[in-house]
């Protein structure tokens, strides 16, 4: 098969894809987008810009790192962002959305099957074997993060302080974020050089091909910025989640579940610098802790399931919403289904609107620049923070799979025994989260079985 470089521009039409088209890729995108946001963006940039050619590779690369500075999922902003240039706000809303509801349908069902069959010894043995691979998954993380970030001994500095202020004195996840950001500063001011060590994504020198929405071609209309538009975008976006949580607050009350819910997933959603491995703890503060929705195994078993499932890892915030919802009894003991179903709707609303508000909001200014971004010095410090904040997390787990009887004098050797492994697996062997997780869960029923016939003969 030749390659898309290789191919004659007149080979290939440049016709621009109609909103019918663009609806259908997204949809596919939706369905199909596992692998968390690397391979996500990896596998937008191979069907946009290498084979259908809809945006070239600079213009890609500048909404990306756009997207990269946003709180929030940037594969699912990035997917907005594009849906945008090319159809406007609906192509935006179109894109974003579709990226988002196979997850949240998918996590819907688990959920349901999780809570309704959960105790079926069938399952507890697949969640079993899946628990250690979840530790060995926040840990790796931890490694690919900091392998990229913690150049200097002030970065190992400030994740070392993160992890001590959350693990230890339990301190809230923004003022973690907020003195990192400080930090970073302060930093970058003494050693710029060092504190300058997360690059811009860059565009790629081969040959350039031409592209519907190519290097040179001018934003069209609707994307050229006007305050009085930004100004729009922003009463609109604010309008709809002051009407959503009012409505909530004037029928539950401001104290019920799902008002509860829509004000801490705000918060939440503003506070995904680093992916959402750095916002599980505060996640966990406030849905465990705090609020009491759902159970420590239960909020490591939810992260299992949403590692498996398509669409950005925070989506597991559809999970905690339904076991909340559920075990809440949102609607009364009779149904629980409709209580979680609503529940998972509410937090995913809550927690996405932000992200199509910022697309909507910057991205015309964004498109006046045309060039490329640079993360600041905060935002490197706020990802070095990150990493601390992911091993609390990784501890956190460890402490409810290893030690299931929360006695340090009863260890479960098998699970850290698997947990290893599946680090192992996952630094030197490349395997991917899914395989994993499949592997670790046949694991768990294989166990399972041979308990029983052991217990049998």
């Amino acid at each position: 098969m030749a390659n898309i470089d290789n191919i004659n521009q007149e080979d290939i039409s440049l016709t621009p894809p109609t909103l019918h088209e663009a609806t259908g890729y997204w949809f596919k995108l939706g369905l199909l987008s596992f692998g968390g946001p690397a391979g996500q963006i990896a596998m937008m940039h191979q069907d946009l810009v290498d084979k259908k050619r809809w945006i070239s590779d600079k213009r890609f690369l500048h909404a990306l790192n756009y997207c990269m500075v946003l709180p929030g999922p940037e594969a699912q902003q990035l997917a907005t962002y594009i849906g945008w240039l090319m159809h406007r706000t609906w192509g935006g809303i179109i894109a974003g959305g579709l990226f988002v509801l196979p997850s949240l349908l998918i996590l819907i069902l688990l959920s349901w099957v999780y809570m309704r069959y959960g105790d079926l010894p069938q399952i507890a043995a697949m969640l079993y074997g899946i628990k250690p691979a979840v530790v060995a998954i926040v840990l790796f993380a931890a490694y690919r993060i900091g392998l990229r970030v913690l150049k200097h001994k002030l970065l190992w500095g400030i994740a070392l302080f993160a992890f001590v202020a959350i693990s230890q004195f339990d301190l809230a996840f923004p003022w973690i974020v907020l003195t990192a950001a400080l930090l970073g500063s302060i930093g970058h001011h003494y050693f710029p050089q060092q504190f300058n060590v997360i690059k811009a994504h860059h565009s790629s020198s081969k040959q350039h091909v031409k592209a519907v929405i190519d290097d040179d071609t001018l934003s069209p209309e609707h994307a050229k910025f006007s305050m009085k538009k930004m100004l729009k975008y922003l009463a609109a976006g604010l309008g709809m989640w002051l009407i959503a949580i009012a409505a909530l607050a004037l029928i539950y009350g401001w104290q019920s579940v799902l008002t509860q819910m829509a004000w801490f997933f705000t918060k939440a959603a503003l506070m995904t610098f680093g992916g959402a491995y750095a916002v599980l703890p505060y996640v966990y503060q406030g849905a465990v802790e705090h609020y009491h929705w759902l159970t420590p195994h239960q909020m490591i078993d939810g992260l299992a399931l949403g590692e498996t499932t398509p669409g950005p890892l925070i989506m597991v915030v559809a999970f905690v919403g339904f076991v909340g919802g559920w075990t809440q009894s949102v609607f009364g003991a009779d149904y629980p289904l409709l209580s979680g179903v609503a529940a998972a709707c509410v937090v995913t609303f809550f927690t996405f609107l932000p992200s199509f508000l910022f697309i909507f909001i910057g991205a015309p200014l964004i498109e006046s620049t045309q060039n490329n971004l640079k993360l600041s010095a905060p935002l490197t410090g706020i990802t070095a923070a990150v990493v601390g904040v992911i091993l609390s997390l990784a501890l956190f787990f460890a402490q409810h799979v290893f030690f299931p009887e929360h006695s340090y004098n009863q260890v479960d050797i098998t699970a850290v025994i698997l947990a290893l492994l599946a680090l192992w697996l996952l630094v030197k062997q490349n395997l991917s989260i899914i395989k994993l997780v499949g592997l670790c869960a046949v694991f768990g029923f294989a166990r399972y079985y041979l308990l029983l016939a052991v217990a049998g003969g």
